[in-house]
């Protein structure tokens, strides 16, 4: 009994996170947005200078390309949810195009990086409400014009989540997390 109590708790939970977050105003996603710009620029500016190009393994982005990799991905998924032109390319194809053409210094990341989110935020901003309503595609997927920022907002949070592992391994303490 204890375990199908636990199981529809947790379900409950899913479901109410799941249409809190569907809930979200314009404004409280720009707020989010803004806060996730700070929480990031921490990361970036806890990284010195020498670890911009380490890579825990061979295979894997370095800090920075990880970095510019967040960037990228946020002017994909803003331009595809606004239709508004991509700054740094015009199509899907422009797909990591800063990792690939940005140099790979602090200065150049941070800034990078920094200019995406100023880019989100403003393209967010310039939405009207029924605009945020619009169905549009990404790939094969159809869904709000919000709910493509708001997968735009989990894809940079992973991706600034992995790149703990990076100061860690250079004795780096990450930033405290930053919800609010």
């Amino acid at each position: 009994m204890k375990k199908v109590t636990l199981l529809f708790t947790v379900l409950a939970l899913v479901f109410v996170s799941s249409s809190a977050l569907a809930q979200f105003t314009q404004s409280q996603m720009v707020a989010e947005w803004q806060r996730a710009k700070i929480y990031t620029k921490a990361y970036l500016d806890a990284m010195p200078e020498d670890g911009y190009g380490f890579k825990p393994t061979p295979e894997i982005r370095s800090f920075a390309q990880q970095m510019l990799h967040l960037s990228d991905v946020n002017y994909i998924f803003a331009t595809v949810a606004s239709d508004k032109p991509n700054p740094v390319g015009e199509t899907l194809a422009a797909h990591n195009i800063n990792e690939k053409t940005a140099s790979p210094t602090k200065e150049a990341t941070t800034k990078a990086v920094m200019d995406s989110y100023d880019w989100v935020i403003s393209t967010l901003q310039s939405m009207t409400p029924d605009q945020m309503q619009e169905i549009t595609k990404f790939g094969k997927h159809e869904l709000t014009r919000s709910g493509l920022f708001g997968k735009a907002f989990e894809h940079q949070t992973h991706q600034r989540g992995q790149t703990t592992i990076y100061l860690r391994l250079k004795g780096v303490t990450p930033p405290a997390e930053l919800l609010f």
